[in-house]
């Protein structure tokens, strides 16, 4: 038995939840991982769904918040940098060209950090998340892919603390980001980068297994997924293979409850505070969008500019008719045949928001979604949880009641 002293921090009294337990936020919860641990402590403040603080964290992290008078600041975040880009030389089986994988490889391998939190798979399962402190490159590509699923990455945060590393780079998605911010402090860390990708409508795994089989024609065979700039999911199977299946055809009645409760009460969408952010939809097709926050994440770029093709971010179209008309499309669960379903991306394509502007359609998708999610269903959170960023730009838009 171990017997606190004085000078042992509070939260390793704590005591994680049991699996399967009923969290704090309840139906709300992304199960990012923080309750796993002894840093449920801090659960009250750190967990993005019981305490929107996007404001302070903002300030703490990158010195300042978003510009609202800014457009770009106002959908993308505080940043000093954005361009597309991609590798030179592609990782082979990564979901783009590999460039996360490599800034955290160059990382491991300069010693500039002593581990890399990732997620892998299991063993069974190649959509199961497994969170690992990555401490080899090898141990890294084994995480490249997208899980789409609900992923535990802070579950590994004891370990951390207890394995005496000083220097680490987390690898995350925006809810579990905003609560390792909070606890950033009590890690003992001298130096904690964080590599973060945009996230939108997560699942669970039985709702993942849903999805694919409600969507592709083979859905066991599916590698990975992305909804493309091109308005349609791209499947990959693994005879390499590529499926499109336009977004307007997906079967949205069936779908329409699979998204967990937190991604559609989330709007952090760009992953706001972290240092480095790499996706894909603020670029043209076929090239990865990256946004540099702060100098800790121009620090992360700069290691492989040298094997990367970049070109300025670009933006054209105009996405608010599009928005608009989705709203109530989405919100009665409207499917199109699928021939007009194809149609109708054919000329989105030719014709609609691309690079920047299809961003700020996607997120203007959402965030009007998720704003309406939130007012029916925690009416009584709506005014402190929706941030005012985000406020600004549903208000853009009528809703439906």
């Amino acid at each position: 038995m171990t017997i606190s002293t004085p000078n042992t921090p509070k939260h390793k009294k704590a005591k994680a939840l049991r699996p399967g337990a009923r969290r704090p936020a309840k139906e709300l919860c992304s199960e990012c991982g923080l309750c796993d641990t002894y840093y449920i402590h801090y659960v009250k403040d750190a967990c993005a769904f019981l305490n929107q603080q996007f404001d302070n964290l903002e300030q703490e992290t990158h010195g300042r918040t978003r510009n609202l008078d800014n457009d770009n600041e106002t959908y993308f975040g505080v940043h000093q940098d954005m361009m597309a880009a991609r590798k030179k030389q592609p990782i082979e089986g990564a979901q783009w060209t590999g460039i996360v994988s490599t800034i955290a490889c160059e990382m491991l391998n300069k010693g500039i950090v002593e581990g890399v939190v990732c997620v892998q798979n299991t063993q069974e399962d190649r959509f199961q998340p497994m969170p690992v402190i990555a401490r080899t490159p090898e141990e890294v590509l084994a995480a490249k892919v997208n899980k789409p699923t609900l992923s535990p990455n802070l579950s590994v945060l004891e370990e951390i603390e207890n394995s005496g590393m000083k220097k680490l780079l987390v690898i995350g998605v925006g809810c579990q980001i905003q609560a390792l911010r909070t606890v950033e402090k009590q890690l003992g860390l001298e130096k904690l980068y964080v590599l973060g990708t945009p996230c939108v409508d997560n699942v669970t795994r039985e709702g993942l297994q849903k999805f694919l089989d409600t969507t592709s024609k083979s859905p066991e065979t599916v590698v990975h997924y992305e909804f493309m700039q091109d308005f349609r999911v791209h499947f990959k199977h693994e005879d390499g293979s590529i499926e499109k299946v336009p977004f307007f055809g997906l079967n949205t009645k069936k779908l329409k409850d699979v998204f967990a409760p937190s991604c559609m009460s989330c709007f952090d969408y760009v992953n706001g505070l972290a240092d480095l952010v790499v996706g894909y939809m603020g670029a043209p097709f076929g090239w990865q969008w990256i946004t540099v926050r702060n100098e800790t994440g121009k620090q992360m770029l700069d290691l492989v500019m040298n094997q990367l093709d970049t070109q300025p971010v670009m933006s054209q179209g105009d996405r608010k008719n599009a928005v608009q008309q989705s709203i109530p499309a989405y919100d009665q669960a409207v499917t199109l045949p699928m021939w007009a379903a194809k149609l109708m991306g054919v000329v989105i394509e030719k014709i609609g928001p691309k690079g920047l502007e299809y961003g700020r359609f996607s997120i203007d998708s959402h965030f009007t979604r998720n704003y309406l999610y939130v007012k029916r269903n925690h009416p009584e959170k709506l005014e402190a949880h929706v941030p005012e960023f985000a406020k600004k730009i549903v208000g853009q838009y009528k809703l439906p009641k």
